[in-house]
């Protein structure tokens, strides 16, 4: 059995920065942050059109 990460899940989190940072997505407080964590992770909806950006009003 393998200990660590294994390549697609590294593929996945790299293309989901790509994605993320590509629509806009940055980390400047906490409420960017989340969005871009969310876009990072579920980048396939975000290349459909979704917008995953989230706003806490803090």
């Amino acid at each position: 059995m393998r200990n660590g990460i294994s390549l697609g899940t590294l593929v996945w989190i790299i293309v989901g920065v790509v994605v993320a940072l590509s629509h806009g997505y940055t980390i400047a407080n906490f409420s960017s942050l989340l969005s871009f964590l969310l876009a990072m992770f579920l980048w396939p909806l975000v290349l459909l059109g979704l917008s995953l950006h989230v706003d806490l009003g803090i």
